[in-house]
């Protein structure tokens, strides 16, 4: 794909504001439009139609991006990993699918965002569990819909709520509020330049579930999905039944059942399931490696 380096970037020396300003100069394509630069990008390698289908979603990208606001990090750090999001799913958008860029750009710039701020937080490392990332991405958002917005510790009957809704232990919700308290920035601050002022709230992008959203979670329930069927071929028989009853069933069975089926003993089948864990693992890296995509821990 063409080289971006002539893209607006934002940087601590340029200034949010004045960045938000310059990106609002690309206009908004219509969907005809989108199609055929899409169609020119995808039949023909047009480095310029990729250019315009990338600055025409850098608004979106920025918008996204404030929606991370409040991790401790630089935000102009925060929409440079939206942009890159943003140019992949370019990359690999097909406009015979019959949706829009927008649609499927939204998971690939959130993509980008959360591996950015999981690389860069020691506190939330790759290994710890689904529940706690949904912790980390999502308390202030959860925080919001109660109406806990309140600096300090959490009531005890909203800690409670929290942790009910977000499938984590209540000692899990108050240690990550307080971790994340305290960074939290102003969602009044004027951000507007010489046409007007505006505010940070008024680039945070709607939390009301849409239809754009609901497509982008399905797209990557169905992408790990495919991975996980594919990358089930490398497994045994027996490493795939104990895998498959130990961590893909609801409730697991049990190290003593299993351990009575086949014959050996409880950590034997332990050793088996944690091997097959590695191997399944290793085979998906390899298989979105290969097939280009990127897909969250």
């Amino acid at each position: 794909m063409k080289d971006y380096a002539n893209l607006p970037a934002p940087s601590p020396e340029q200034g949010l504001n004045r960045y938000l300003q310059e990106i609002r100069r690309f206009p908004m394509l219509e969907p005809e439009e989108e199609y055929m630069l899409a169609k020119r990008w995808v039949d023909h390698q047009d480095t310029d139609a990729a250019h315009k289908l990338v600055t025409s979603h850098l608004r979106l990208a920025a918008k996204i991006a404030m929606g991370y606001r409040g991790y401790g990090l630089p935000q102009a750090e925060v929409i440079s990993e939206a942009n890159v999001g943003l140019m992949q799913a370019v990359k690999r958008f097909d406009p015979e699918k019959g949706f829009r860029l927008a649609t499927y750009a939204m998971w690939w710039i959130r993509a980008s965002i959360q591996e950015y701020i999981l690389r860069s937080w020691s506190m939330v490392k790759l290994g710890t569990t689904s529940a706690q990332k949904k912790l980390f991405f999502n308390l202030r958002k959860a925080k919001a819909r109660i109406g806990a917005i309140e600096e300090g510790d959490l009531r005890p009957e909203n800690v409670k709520q929290l942790a009910n809704e977000l499938s984590v232990t209540e000692e899990e919700v108050v240690s990550m509020n307080r971790r994340l308290a305290g960074s939290d920035a102003s969602l009044n601050v004027t951000i507007g330049g010489e046409d007007g002022s505006g505010s940070w709230q008024d680039w945070l992008e709607d939390e009301d579930a849409d239809q754009a959203e609901a497509y982008a979670e399905r797209d990557e329930f169905q992408t790990r999905h495919s991975l996980l069927v594919e990358a089930m071929d490398v497994l045994n028989d027996r490493e795939r039944d104990i895998l498959t009853e130990r961590r893909l069933s609801e409730p697991a069975v049990t190290l003593e059942e299993l351990s009575e089926k086949y014959g050996v003993s409880r950590e034997r089948i332990r050793q088996i399931e944690v091997r097959a864990f590695e191997k399944l693992q290793e085979r998906m890296r390899v298989l979105a490696r290969d097939k280009g995509i990127t897909v969250p821990a």
